[in-house]
């Protein structure tokens, strides 16, 4: 269990990076270790957070409602399995952008179910990758199956 404190200062870096109602209304959160500085961050009894090195991102197992707060973009068939894997997201994968910036917080979702495969940080203005043929838009931070995801189901 973190601090108040603790908790006051990564709600504020939640705050600063995530959309504005995006961030988590809680007191207290838990903190889980996975690995070399990675954490997972439980609020009301459920994952809302994985911290990966400095950067802290919404988990993809959270509720819909949080996650559909943030931009996203679909990806088709054939990308799904890479993207699963940990692959940054190329342009020739993807099949529907929202609006973000470069530096955004970025969910990937699959062209079939909409379905939420991973959460990334854009690499590329959504206007201007676009416009691209190939080359990488999203890096992918978080994704299903990775260590986060699997820790999370001993919570």
């Amino acid at each position: 269990m973190l601090s108040k404190s603790e908790t006051s200062d990564l709600l504020e870096r939640i705050a600063a990076a995530w959309p504005r109602e995006a961030g988590p209304k809680v007191r207290s959160i838990k903190v889980y270790e996975i690995e070399d500085g990675n954490r997972l961050l439980v609020a009301n009894d459920a994952v809302v957070a994985v911290q990966i090195g400095d950067r802290i991102v919404p988990f993809i197992g959270a509720n819909s409602e949080l996650l559909d707060q943030f931009p996203s973009v679909t990806v088709d068939m054939g990308a799904i399995r890479f993207v699963c894997n940990g692959a940054k997201v190329m342009r020739p994968g993807i099949t529907h952008f929202g609006s973000f910036r470069k530096g955004d917080i970025v969910t990937v979702r699959d062209q079939q179910h909409g379905k939420f495969l991973a959460v990334g940080i854009a690499l590329e203005d959504s206007e201007s990758a676009q416009t691209m043929n190939k080359g990488y838009v999203i890096d992918n931070i978080h994704f299903i199956s990775d260590k986060a995801w699997e820790a999370s189901k001993q919570i």
